[in-house]
């Protein structure tokens, strides 16, 4: 039996996606209970829309401004030590947002959410590029990130079941004593390729170096026409998630009259939707570049085609049915699952020792439209009428489009100049 198919090597691979994919499931859980509590704590602390939008856009402040340092941190620390630290850190915050009443120690809290949120995605990507080599990353990104829609999925429907028994408040504090257990099962279970040495050399890692912090680096991370490319894609891509992330459940009952408990569970069907896309966009992906398919059309076509689907959110203002709306919602979704495996491109694009790095600034560039596209789907539906919030969504799905068609270019890793040498 060769190495590359060994029960050992399996089985590790296994694991460690099964911890990454509950993680991200965790980790979007707590993000996105603010959606489904935000018409009871509008009720409660009576908010304005505009409020409301702020409330859910104040974890993507620190998250944003968090992304760079956190990538950093990621570099040159032990994921095994890292990520159960700000997974404790993350869920207390959670907890605290079901004890607290003003609208100030709610936006703090999701402030604090950020913060230590902030370093986990740079953290999922870091290793899988330390796991997988460069064939079989977009089959274990599409995994893992398929953890915030199937998660999503099933958890909509549950996270109102709390809310309705336990209020709002409840639903926090059961939200963060999860996120506390877990952490501590992270900690017992997983292990850096390199900490046992048998599995390691059968799992035959690709190098991953360790680096340090450096301005030089920062520097060359935002002057790449390529690496930009994907930052313009992920902002865009990014606007369509955070809207059903956060202002959907209020769009299903507000514009479309459901109760709380049913705009729940008719949430979960675009969530669905994503799932299939993410899955079917990152095995495909990844069988086109065993086949011998560039990059520029394995990697590239999946999400090309899912932005393209991701703009047709404007069909939902011209119809009138929930089916029908459904429908729509969830063929943008579904787009927007394609487009999810753009993690891989930081991998292939980022110098091997500026992953971390890298992914930071990707995730930072795409944290701000969770910052801006929520509080200006608070403005433009102030007066009631959610159809000028959908097309802005469609239109960032053109520009995500554009971007990846004009600004990335060949898909190879960015090579870096010579230091020059002293005289």
């Amino acid at each position: 039996m060769s190495k590359s198919v060994t029960p050992t090597r399996l089985r590790a691979k296994a694991s460690v996606l099964s911890l990454i994919f509950i993680s991200v499931v965790i980790n979007y859980m707590d993000r996105t209970n603010i959606s489904v509590a935000a018409s009871a704590i509008g009720d409660d602390l009576e908010l304005s829309r505009v409020q409301i939008g702020i409330l859910f856009s104040a974890f993507a402040w620190t998250y944003s401004i968090m992304q760079i340092p956190g990538g950093m941190v990621v570099d040159v620390v032990k994921v095994r030590i890292l990520y159960p630290f700000i997974l404790v850190a993350w869920s207390l915050a959670t907890l605290i947002q079901g004890l607290v009443s003003s609208l100030a120690a709610m936006v703090g809290c999701r402030m604090a959410i950020g913060v230590f949120e902030a370093p986990s995605y740079p953290a999922n990507n870091k290793i899988v590029t330390q796991w997988f080599p460069a064939e079989e990353r977009a089959s274990a990104i599409a995994i893992y990130t398929s953890g915030q829609f199937i998660g999503l999925a099933f958890l909509m429907p549950v996270l109102a079941i709390i809310q309705e028994y336990f209020t709002w408040r409840g639903l926090f504090i059961i939200s963060g004593l999860i996120g506390i257990a877990w952490a501590g099962i992270w900690y017992w279970l997983y292990r850096d390729p390199n900490d046992n040495k048998t599995d390691a050399n059968e799992i035959e890692t690709p190098e991953v170096q360790q680096a340090q912090v450096s301005w030089r680096n920062l520097g060359i991370a935002f002057s790449s026409r390529k690496l930009w490319g994907v930052y313009i894609g992920q902002f865009c891509l990014g606007g369509t998630l955070i809207f059903f992330l956060t202002w959907f459940p209020t769009y299903l009952e507000q514009e479309r009259g459901l109760t709380s408990l049913n705009s729940g569970f008719l949430a979960s069907v675009p969530f669905l939707a994503a799932f299939c896309g993410v899955l079917l966009s990152g095995f495909f992906s990844d069988f086109l570049v065993r086949r011998g398919v560039s990059n520029e059309v394995a990697r590239k076509t999946p999400i090309i085609l899912g932005l393209l689907l991701s703009s047709t959110v404007i069909a939902a203002n011209y119809v009138s049915s929930t089916f029908w709306v459904t429908v729509c919602l969830s063929v943008t979704f579904f787009g927007n699952g394609l487009a999810s495996i753009n993690w891989v491109f930081v991998s292939l694009l980022a110098p091997k020792h500026m992953v971390g790095l890298v992914g930071g600034c990707f995730n930072f560039i795409g944290g701000l439209s969770a910052v801006s596209v929520p509080i200006a789907i608070g403005y433009l539906t102030e007066g009631g009428d959610f159809r000028p919030a959908l097309v802005l969504i469609g239109a960032l799905a053109v520009i995500g489009l554009c971007s990846y068609l004009f600004l990335v270019g060949k898909v190879e890793t960015i090579q870096l100049p010579e230091p020059e040498k002293k005289q």
